[in-house]
């Protein structure tokens, strides 16, 4: 995924959320090192400190992992990673029908597009 930053939310709260999705998607494994703050910041064009803040936002989630001499790893815990997973995907799909609702589709309207579109 790409580094683009919106004015709908913090900076840092969206680079966190680059960084998660490339370890949902496995860019990053479990137990793999992630780059370092300034290698990320620089891919990026943040402020180190704006990364620093996305990274630490990470670790109180438990996705990441601080080792001194190490730095910083991804959970070994593939559970919490596929439970995370999973769990994006229930939100984008909920997002998804509520809009076609709104659009005026009905239960069904929507499960026969989603299986036209995936077949």
């Amino acid at each position: 995924m790409a580094w683009s930053f919106t004015s709908d939310a913090p900076i840092y709260a969206q680079a966190a959320r680059v960084i998660k999705l490339r370890i949902l998607k496995g860019d990053y494994p479990p137990g793999g090192t992630v780059p370092s703050v300034r290698d990320l910041a620089q891919e990026a064009a943040v402020n180190p400190n704006t990364m620093q803040r996305a990274l630490s936002l990470l670790e109180s989630e438990g996705l990441l992992t601080t080792q001194r001499t190490a730095g910083r790893r991804v959970t070994e815990e593939q559970e919490r990673i596929t439970h995370l997973r999973r769990e994006m995907a229930e939100t984008v799909i909920e997002e998804c029908r509520s809009r076609l609702t709104e659009l005026g589709y009905t239960a069904e309207d929507i499960r026969r597009i989603w299986k036209e579109e995936f077949q």
